[in-house]
């Protein structure tokens, strides 16, 4: 998606690590007009995948999942980091361990909210190793659910997860790809 990859040059910043930080619009101040569009391209890649649901995890793919499900008219589903109080002991369960943060947590979904007969879309912000993903996709499993892809707005194509997951026959639609960054320069994948 070009007008994503114009946004992250002219608002995102690279900063030491690999971290890219684009809160200026995507994940903790959000330009709700660009999610839209966002979620219009996301509808348009899976206009013809029989999608009934959409499943994110908490917190920053909620508005992007959120713009899909808009255009998609579906509902979102999306997985707690930990259990809370108000969700019952009946939950799919699945380690995840978060790269930008480098810590591990069990992302959690009520069995109230996949069924075997859901046709699940899966999106997320970032995907770097692919350990988010992984873990959605066992919940999906665990549901018995089917998995009709994966979308990201930003891939770290440089760290391999999206490959891995493609390697595997997983679709996995990224609006953007980069391909190389450091503090000074930034690349899309081609």
């Amino acid at each position: 998606m070009k007008a994503l990859e114009d946004k992250i040059l002219k608002e995102g910043r690279v900063l030491p690590g690999n971290i890219l930080k684009v809160d200026c619009f995507l994940n903790h101040q959000i330009d709700v007009s660009f999610l839209l569009e966002m979620g219009k391209e996301i509808c348009a890649l899976y206009k013809d995948v029989p999608v009934n649901k959409i499943l994110t995890i908490e917190t920053s793919g909620i508005p992007i999942a959120f713009a899909a499900a808009q255009f998609m008219n579906v509902p979102v589903v999306f997985a707690k980091k930990n259990k809370s109080g108000n969700i019952s002991d009946d939950v799919y369960s699945s380690k995840v361990t978060s790269f930008t943060r480098n810590y591990s947590y069990d992302a959690v979904v009520s069995k109230d909210y996949l069924a075997p007969e859901d046709q699940v879309l899966v999106i997320d912000d970032f995907l770097a190793k692919g350990n988010a993903l992984n873990g959605l996709m066992d919940i999906i499993s665990q549901a018995g659910a089917t998995l009709c892809g994966c979308v990201i707005a930003i891939e770290k194509g440089f760290q391999g997860g999206g490959d891995e997951l493609r390697a595997k026959g997983i679709r996995v639609d990224s609006l953007a790809i980069i391909e190389s960054m450091t503090e000074h320069s930034l690349e899309f994948r081609k």
